[in-house]
């Protein structure tokens, strides 16, 4: 396998803060997601910063790879886990043994080799034991959005088979699904639910938060957009007058409950580039309108 830079991979630097790495995330995630980009290979960039956003989002992962990346692999070189990585349980909780349950391969989340080498296995070289007797086992097991909205099923590989997890709609974070007798020696499996990062939404309680790009004439003379929601598309209307940064609230589109959450739209003012000469001098006679000097 080939080491991977993940901070590369989102264009930050590796002393980037949480707050920077997440938006950088949702800026690559728009730009390559395969539902809006035509760019050849865009299927495969959405995965590649998928896969970075969950290594540096997580503080025990990417403390893991910070200290990894500290020895001097570089990005592209042949690379295989040292035998000192993963002492103390990386990747697994206390109580939980990675591999012994997901088989590895880091729940059937679809992530590359070099990932599973990091985070979905224990330590290269680990002895073969006896049998354990049993015991309950936790992990994480993090649920799309779509998931929590519609309600479905989840795919992971439990000791080498996968199993479809039932998951109820409107689950919340922290909550415990149980999986008789597949944990350590036959114990239960404990999954504690949490969302998976999302592209495009942001979660607050039962609220879904979305950022809405709107132009300038947009938001001055107003309009009708279509907002993606976890229900599917709606229109909405764009009040005149609109500053950056007001909130929008769509009733009931947010994640379901008793009562059910709202999905909130922030606007966001952005300028289009001109990119002709009759674009330029729109701008010009817009700033000339507003009293203000082109250069």
């Amino acid at each position: 396998m080939q080491f991977k830079d993940y901070y590369a991979v989102l264009g930050v630097e590796p002393s980037a803060g949480d707050a920077e790495i997440k938006t950088a995330y949702r800026r690559l995630a728009r730009k390559y997601h395969p539902d809006v980009s035509k760019e050849a290979g865009a299927e495969d960039q959405f995965k590649a910063v998928n896969e970075a956003y969950e290594a540096l989002r997580d503080p025990q992962k990417r403390a893991a790879y910070d200290q990894l990346r500290a020895r001097g692999y570089r990005p592209g070189e042949e690379f295989r886990p040292p035998p000192d990585f993963g002492q103390g349980g990386f990747g697994g909780g206390q109580g939980f043994d990675f591999e012994e349950v997901f088989g590895g391969n880091g729940g059937g989340a679809g992530f590359s080799d070099f990932f599973e080498g990091l985070f979905g296995r224990r330590a290269q070289g680990a002895q073969p034991r006896g049998p354990q007797p049993p015991r309950d086992s936790r992990a994480k097991l993090a649920v799309p959005l779509q998931v929590v909205h519609d309600g479905g099923s989840v795919r992971v590989n439990v000791n080498g088979r996968q199993l479809d997890v039932r998951v109820p709609t409107g689950v919340k974070p922290g909550q415990v699904i149980r999986l008789g007798g597949q944990g350590t020696g036959g114990g239960n499996l404990l999954l504690e639910i949490e969302y998976a990062a999302h592209p495009q939404f942001e979660v607050d309680g039962r609220n879904i938060i979305f950022v809405l790009p709107v132009t300038p004439w947009q938001a001055a003379l107003g309009a009708t957009l279509s907002v993606p929601t976890l229900g599917g598309p709606v229109d909405l209307k764009i009040p005149a007058d609109s500053d950056a940064g007001r909130k929008l609230r769509l009733r009931g589109r947010g994640l379901p409950g008793t009562p059910p959450g709202d999905q909130i739209v922030e606007l966001e003012i952005t300028a289009p580039r001109a990119t002709g000469e009759t674009q330029r001098a729109a701008y010009r006679e817009l700033a000339k309108a507003f009293g203000e000097k082109s250069g």
